[in-house]
């Protein structure tokens, strides 16, 4: 019903609805995001990582903190996993969360705030004080109808976070802050919008554009020192110290996010480093699944290109002797054309691939495992030798796990920690890629 109704109503009308819904929804919850510190963070990858490091480091500050991200839901010393398969809730649910967060007196509240919510204009009853650009690289390019208007999207939590009035909370009056990954070729665009102050953050081995650093009014996060370990890493920020129990480097870039973030509030770089040193990991995020058995289990995420080529990255690093990699691609209106290239790339860097069902929606599973697998032979594996392709994706994940002896490692992409696969006619079938991978590792020990 709702495609029909895409079909037949003119654009301009459901961009007005949407837009209307977030103001009143913003009001039957009483504004909630002006009586809080408000933190959005946006880009390709690494949001919810980024999100759940900020969280971590007011935690240890002695702050009580809201969260909103696509892994996880947090109001002060409440945390559950996000079980709606959206990386933004929609805009009554968003605000109710926000009025969760007040109530539990938070002082603040990090939102995940992707291209799609902003589209759908989720993010317009939110008053950012803090706005953070992770990285960008093409996705949803069908979507948004190019990477011109996907980076505008992106733009647009850092124009809002110009044109909103300044906020009052508890009396003070709250500073306008951009942090912006100088690694990334799109660092001025995203400098380029107004804020009182900025931040801009960068590693030593993927030095940003020095010239950012001239810019006014712009404080510069550097990691230095950096040594990156199977299993985690190290480096220090103006001669501090820190370390990472989480592996790769884009990791230490998350965690730079989120110390400029921290800096910005006035927390201590030794307060930080405490609490990046207890973190563990994010669910569904490079988690190792551990059962007992002879061989390395991962569940990652990673959709898209980009991630995959980071997540590589750290599998690299890691002892193995074979690399199984478990993996598809999701429909619903998601680029087409990254299909092949997740196929080729796991051929290039796995020694068995097995390519199976992701999120389909109404598009047919069996095209998208083709399209997947089309790549990987182009990559050069050989259907039933050293290619699978297994629609079911618990079966997929048994066939991973029967194939894997001692010392190989099984790698499960696309879906991370989500609780749901979406199928045909808007249906939700309830799934947790972990769980799936324990239950078959421990029916073959």
């Amino acid at each position: 019903m709702k495609r029909l109704l895409k079909q037949l109503i003119p654009s301009v009308v459901f961009d007005r609805y949407h837009y209307a819904l977030a103001k009143l929804a913003a009001f039957l919850y009483g504004n909630p995001s002006t009586k809080m510190i408000v933190i959005g963070v946006t880009g390709t990858n690494g949001k919810s990582t980024v999100c759940a490091m900020i969280a971590r480091i007011f935690t240890q500050a002695g702050f009580r903190v809201g969260l909103a991200s696509t892994v996880l839901f947090r109001v002060a010393n409440e945390e559950w996993l996000n079980d709606t398969k959206m990386t933004m809730l929609g805009r009554m649910q968003l605000q109710r969360l926000l009025r969760r967060m007040v109530r539990a007196q938070c002082a603040y509240a990090v939102v995940e705030t992707s291209s799609e919510g902003i589209k759908q204009y989720r993010h317009v009853g939110v008053r950012y004080d803090v706005a953070v650009f992770t990285n960008l690289t093409p996705e949803h390019l069908e979507s948004h109808g190019g990477f011109e208007k996907y980076k505008n999207a992106k733009g647009e939590l850092f124009a809002k976070l110009s044109r909103d009035p300044v906020k009052m909370v508890h009396g003070q009056s709250i500073t306008k802050v951009s942090i912006v990954n100088l690694d990334s070729p799109h660092a001025q665009f995203f400098l380029g919008f107004s804020a009182e102050k900025k931040y801009g953050f960068f590693t030593e081995r993927r030095a940003g554009d020095e010239a950012h650093t001239s810019l006014q009014h712009l404080t510069t996060v550097k990691a230095q020192n950096v040594v990156l370990t199977a299993y985690g890493s190290t480096f220090t920020v103006s001669s501090v110290p820190f370390t990472l129990r989480v592996p790769g480097l884009f990791n230490i870039e998350n965690a730079l996010a989120a110390i400029s973030v921290g800096l910005s509030q006035g927390v201590t770089l030794a307060t930080m480093a405490d609490a990046l040193a207890t973190l563990a990991g994010v669910p569904g995020r490079l988690e190792f699944v551990n059962v007992g058995q002879s061989f390395t289990a991962i569940v990652d995420y990673a959709p898209e290109p980009e991630s995959f080529r980071r997540l590589y990255e750290v599998v690299a690093l890691l002892p193995k002797k074979r690399v199984i990699h478990v993996l598809g691609s999701t429909g619903g209106g998601r680029d087409k054309d990254r299909r092949p290239i997740l196929g080729r790339l796991a051929a290039e860097n796995a020694d068995i691939v097995i390519v199976t069902n992701e999120d389909p929606y109404d598009d047919d599973p069996m095209t998208i495992i083709n399209d997947v697998a089309r790549g990987a032979r182009d990559g050069g594996k050989k259907d039933d030798e050293n290619l699978f392709m297994i629609l079911d994706r618990g079966e997929a994940i048994k066939k991973a796990v029967a194939l894997a002896s001692a010392g190989d490692l099984v790698l499960v992409t696309g879906k991370g920690a989500e609780q749901a696969m979406c199928v045909a006619g808007g249906k939700k079938i309830p799934w947790d890629d972990r769980a799936k991978l324990r239950e078959a590792i421990a029916k073959n020990i």
